[in-house]
């Protein structure tokens, strides 16, 4: 029996992939309020009772959950609670510090060498060096809907408003900051074509470019990226979930990327451009 893989629908993994891989998505809670809609974390309920089916179909081999960062959803405490009802460790879970295709990329990794036979704690060690590789930034299209959500501090939406009319984002820490104040589409996307070569130094990339209601945008992030970053980087375009839609409002484009090396100081990219 192989460890089985968990992850949550923010990890905007697409469903073929996810049935390829044998990895279980389990979707967070959408609601609507009117025209209004919000979001909520998965309960440890929920979690244990799913984590205990894949045990059921693993066996001795165990379960590996990768969940949404703990310092945007409710999700990864409850799954550390969920994980304490099974004995011996068999659920470990990844404190993965991310979200979107970060998590989706550590999620594969780790399921094509669970198809392998690899151990719990083998799976669990490069999921997390897949995350320690990666990075994610986010253009936004514009600042409303993340600012109600409360993702971003009260400085940097207005910041953003007021310096950055398509501002570029990025998760950092589990956190989603300001890594560069742009005004135009065009510009935002010159940026993370920079940020990303700047973070290759030169070797191939994993990426994948998340969108809401932007296809056609993305598609041209996407050949633009194509066209700058070393050859033999392969890219994959998903569609954003849409729990993180309410979030990212309409025309967001996520650019999340696995790195042949974990980022320094100097690579990473913060606050800066115009």
């Amino acid at each position: 029996m192989a460890v089985r893989i968990i992850t949550d629908s923010s990890a905007c993994l697409p469903e073929e992939v996810a049935d390829e891989l044998d990895i279980t998505v389990i979707n967070l809670h959408l609601m609507h309020n009117g025209e209004e809609r919000s979001t909520s974390g998965l309960s440890s309920l929920e979690l244990a009772a799913a984590y205990a089916r894949q045990l059921e179909r693993g066996g001795d081999a165990g379960v590996l959950a990768l969940h949404i960062s703990k310092e945007l959803s409710s999700t990864w405490s409850s799954a550390v609670t969920a994980s304490a009802v099974f004995e011996d460790g068999a659920v470990r879970v990844v404190d993965t510090g991310s979200l979107g295709m970060a998590v989706g990329a550590a999620a594969m990794a780790a399921a094509k060498l669970a198809k392998e036979g690899a151990s719990l704690e083998e799976c669990y060690d490069i999921a997390v060096d897949t995350l320690q590789r990666s990075e994610t930034w986010i253009y936004l299209h514009r600042i409303d809907e993340i600012r109600r959500s409360g993702r971003i501090s009260a400085a940097t939406a207005v910041v953003s408003a007021a310096l950055a009319n398509r501002p570029i984002m990025r998760v950092h820490d589990g956190r989603v900051e300001l890594a560069a104040k742009t005004r135009t589409q065009s510009k935002a996307f010159a940026k993370l074509v920079e940020l990303a070569q700047i973070r290759a130094h030169g070797e191939p990339v994993f990426v994948a470019i998340a969108q809401n209601e932007a296809r056609e945008a993305a598609k041209s992030l996407q050949q633009l990226l194509e066209d700058s970053l070393p050859e033999g980087s392969s890219f994959m375009a998903v569609d954003v979930d849409p729990t993180l839609s309410v979030h990212s409002g309409p025309g967001a484009i996520a650019v999340s990327a696995v790195f042949s090396s974990p980022a320094d100081d100097s690579s990473t990219g913060r606050p800066t451009g115009k």
